[in-house]
């Protein structure tokens, strides 16, 4: 496929407003509190920053439940911790409602899931559905494609006749929770969010596919809200249900037609580029129909790794394997080796100097060595999910790749002893071998089309960040 020349990113659009008065917040899982809350560490990545008495009296205050008032210093401050991750609004009341909201469907042969769609939306006034060339045309389209375009060219069709202020885009094999949208709406009263993603579950069934999917779908990125970013917790939201400003998408012309997948990745990353806020909100929710057999399944996570590649050359900073600091590397480098004297040293080490570079900061030794030990835990799941999922192919060409490679596949069956799930450890175990090889195929694929290698290198980077 040809890659077609970048779509638009509009430029930042300067100062950044501060979060709206009257705003609840909440704080992130990760965040915690030191110095009598003048020290704040949490968000993602994670992030240290320390505030002023009164910043952190502010803080205390949100914290306990009083919303932001109109200073704009306070809702500056807000908007900055938002940003980092540590805080997340809570939605409130709207003036918006489902009068300011047009749903688009993008749809190829599937009229079933159509109709199921719109027999649980009836609450929105306009619907657009748009057939992207089914071989029989579908009676309940608006708007139609005599030839296949795409989902990118189907959303785009749709959402240029839009005239309300909001776009809400749900696949055809979708369901909305009803009151999905009253979680949704509230946080475009900040005119700094651009687009909301509510949470896409997959729907249950009585296969293993099925019961898989719903602990592990791709499309699954958890119950915890989110500020999505790329090379975040949450780096990406898929378009299969996503709201979003009309205005933004005008800004950025749309969806990008030249690419087949990952349109979504590359739509939302130059939303966030221009400067604005898109957030995640698993408090609304929407259930997604998987797929029906193992075949189509793989067929579909090996296409989503061939977008890695074009994305890769739209957005070269936002798309690597992994992420993970330089001593965290070396630390499992030595492991893999047959060092593990070494690796276990470096480990202890650079453990030790956390508490040392932190000391001004008024973190208790425990809690900062526990952060190093984390961190190199962490790294270590990072790259056993890179392994398995791009460096897999290299990793069969020699011992200390096979190594690494048998020791990648122990998380899985880690994850299909331990998690509580319905499904045995064996076929739990197999299918997620058989998600991440499936995918890194796909990324492998992509990148030898396209001639980039981006997707298949790590990031070093130091730790702990601190807020911008």
């Amino acid at each position: 496929m040809p890659i077609g020349r970048p779509r638009k990113t509009a430029a930042p659009h300067g100062r950044r407003a501060p979060l709206p008065a009257g705003t609840r917040l909440v704080p992130d899982d990760s965040l915690r509190r030191f110095d009598g809350g003048r020290v704040l560490l949490g968000g993602s990545p994670l992030r240290l920053l320390r505030l002023r008495r009164d910043a952190a009296g502010r803080v205390e205050d949100w914290l306990d439940g009083r919303p932001t008032d109109g200073d704009r210093a306070e809702g500056a401050l807000a908007r900055r911790l938002i940003d980092a991750g540590m805080l997340h609004p809570l939605p409130g009341a709207s003036a918006l409602g489902p009068a300011d909201v047009t749903l688009v469907v993008p749809v190829r042969d599937n009229p079933e899931g159509v109709a199921r769609l719109l027999a649980a939306t009836t609450g929105l006034a306009t619907r657009i559905v748009v057939d992207d060339g089914s071989v029989v045309p579908l009676p309940q389209a608006t708007h139609r494609h005599r030839a296949p375009a795409g989902p990118a060219a189907a959303r785009n069709t749709g959402w240029r006749q839009v005239t309300s202020s909001l776009v809400a885009f749900l696949d055809s094999d979708t369901i909305p929770e009803p009151g999905w949208l009253e979680s949704v709406l509230p946080l475009f009263t900040d005119p700094e969010v651009l687009a909301v993603a509510p949470r896409v579950r997959s729907l249950p069934g009585p296969g293993a596919l099925s019961r898989y999917e719903a602990e592990r779908s791709s499309l699954d990125l958890g119950h915890r809200p989110a500020a999505v970013r790329p090379m975040s917790r949450v780096g990406y939201v898929p378009s299969a249900a996503l709201v979003i400003r009309r205005t933004a998408l005008s800004a950025v012309d749309g969806f990008d037609e030249s690419l087949r997948f990952g349109e979504d990745v590359d739509l939302v990353w130059r939303l966030i580029a221009t400067g604005g806020t898109v957030r995640y909100q698993p408090q609304a929710t929407v259930w997604h129909q998987p797929r029906p057999t193992l075949r189509a399944w793989l067929r579909q996570r090996f296409a989503y790794g061939t977008s890695a590649a074009p994305l890769a050359l739209r957005h070269p900073e936002n798309l690597r394997c992994a992420s993970l600091s330089p001593f965290s590397a070396a630390v499992w480098a030595l492991l893999m080796t047959g060092r593990p004297l070494g690796g276990l040293s470096l480990a202890a080490a650079t453990s030790a100097l956390l508490p040392r570079k932190l000391r001004g900061h008024a973190i208790p030794v425990g809690t900062a060595f526990g952060l190093a030990a984390r961190g190199h835990l962490g790294a270590g799941r990072i790259l056993a999910d890179a392994t398995r999922r791009a460096w897999w192919p290299l990793a069969l060409s020699g011992k200390t790749g096979r190594r690494a490679l048998i020791a990648a596949l122990l998380p899985c069956l880690i994850e299909g002893c331990s998690y509580g799930h319905e499904l045995d450890p064996a076929r739990w175990t197999a299918l997620r071998i058989a998600d991440d090889l499936a995918y890194g195929a796909g990324v492998w694929t992509g990148c030898l089309r396209h001639h980039v290698m981006t997707p298949l290198l790590p990031r070093l980077t130091n730790w702990p960040g601190r807020t911008p």
